[in-house]
């Protein structure tokens, strides 16, 4: 074998075992938060003109069936629903658990209309740059609420099933 060969699988090699073993002293990133709560928190829900037009014409190009589903999602979860979505929001972005009564608010939505509000919220201007990153969080919430959440309907069909 010549050099360029051995150079070459000597590469591939340590590219693979790299990736396969990362350093375990690296920080877990899904851990810190991706926005500070308090004031930063606060500035992303400010809307400037600009971000505004952009809202607006990003919501002149959904389709008017996916905007009335969306509506139907948001009404399934009360007259707390706006709450709701703003404590997972904070949630998602810092950290800080959404109540109990919030969490049984998504889980009453149900995990399709959780993730499709989501996906819409992090459309938006103020939340775009935060797109990529959040599908894992958003994730976390749902299992952490509908963990936290026994309905008593799950336990009864349950209890069916099993006799």
């Amino acid at each position: 074998m010549d050099t360029k060969t051995i150079f070459m699988v000597f590469f591939t090699i340590t590219i693979l075992v790299s990736h396969a073993y990362p350093s375990l002293n690296q920080k877990d990133v899904d851990d810190e938060p991706l926005v500070n709560p308090g004031r930063e928190m606060e500035a992303l829900t400010e809307i400037s003109p600009a971000s505004q037009d952009y809202n607006m014409y990003m919501l002149d190009k959904l389709p008017p069936k996916y905007l009335l589903y969306l509506n139907s999602c948001g009404g399934k979860m009360g007259p707390s629903g706006d709450e709701c979505i703003d404590d997972v929001l904070k949630e998602i972005l810092t950290n800080k658990p959404a109540s109990k009564e919030c969490c049984l608010e998504v889980v009453k939505t149900g995990k399709e209309c959780y993730m499709e509000i989501q996906k819409f919220i992090f459309r938006l201007y103020q939340f775009k740059r935060f797109a990529s990153q959040v599908s894992f969080r958003t994730n976390q919430v749902w299992d952490r609420c509908s963990s936290e959440v026994e309905t008593p309907l799950s336990s009864h069909h349950s209890a069916i099933e099993l006799s």
